[in-house]
């Protein structure tokens, strides 16, 4: 029977600089993880309360996330939701690095992902770079935003199958806040899941930079 490299990992953590981010850069692997029966937190630093859409209360955000996440298999007590404010993350680096200090003491993860280093939004450098100092005995796996990228590098993919894209899928659905945002449409995730599957001959993959790799 084929295993999955996956199998390897028991404890995940996922950095999102953002609510949705998380699911939008890693949602298909988060539910492949969960398939497998592996322990995986979700860390939302910021609820973007600034950035709510007029006609939303303040802490949509919140809300969205607990279905979102509870969507790929997550359970509320494996979400941490923080409140640092959105776009000033490089402000706060100190805090947000003995955050993940603290992280990696109580929960000993063996694969972390973050945004990847190609990523150009401050919050999401922020998260990247204190990733590396506090993870920097884990692997650690960047996930993509086309938007924010110039370029990106494709050093490791997950293939995923229809259950895992619907999952993902379902998972942005669940932010009706940012519906309008061209990143949540179903026919865009399909379309990038489709294109990085094409590059390693499978329906459909997400793509990964890899910053850290630990073989044991």
């Amino acid at each position: 029977m084929k295993t999955s490299a996956l199998e390897s990992f028991d404890t995940v953590l996922v950095l999102a600089p953002h609510t949705d981010d998380g699911e939008l850069g890693c949602g298909g692997t988060i539910h492949k993880l969960k398939a497998l029966g592996k322990k995986v937190v979700y860390v939302a630093f910021s609820t973007c309360e600034e950035s709510v859409p007029e006609g939303f209360p303040k802490d949509i955000l919140s809300q969205e996330v607990r279905s979102a996440t509870k969507a790929l298999g997550i359970p509320e007590s494996d979400l941490i939701i923080l409140d640092y404010r959105v776009r000033y993350f490089t402000s706060h680096r100190q805090e947000i690095l003995e955050e993940m200090v603290r992280l990696n003491k109580a929960l000993k993860p063996d694969l972390v992902f973050c945004p990847s280093g190609f990523d150009i939004h401050q919050d999401h450098g922020t998260i990247h770079q204190e990733a590396k100092r506090a993870f920097k005995n884990t692997t650690i796996l960047g996930y993509e935003f086309i938007w924010n990228n110039y370029q990106f590098a494709t050093q490791c993919f997950v293939e995923l199958n229809e259950e895992d894209m619907s999952k993902k899928v379902e998972a942005m659905e669940c932010y009706a806040s940012q519906s309008k945002r061209l990143y949540a449409k179903d026919k865009l995730i399909r379309g990038v899941a489709n294109y990085r599957g094409l590059q390693v001959q499978v329906e459909y993959a997400e793509a990964f930079e890899a910053i850290r790799m630990i073989i044991r």
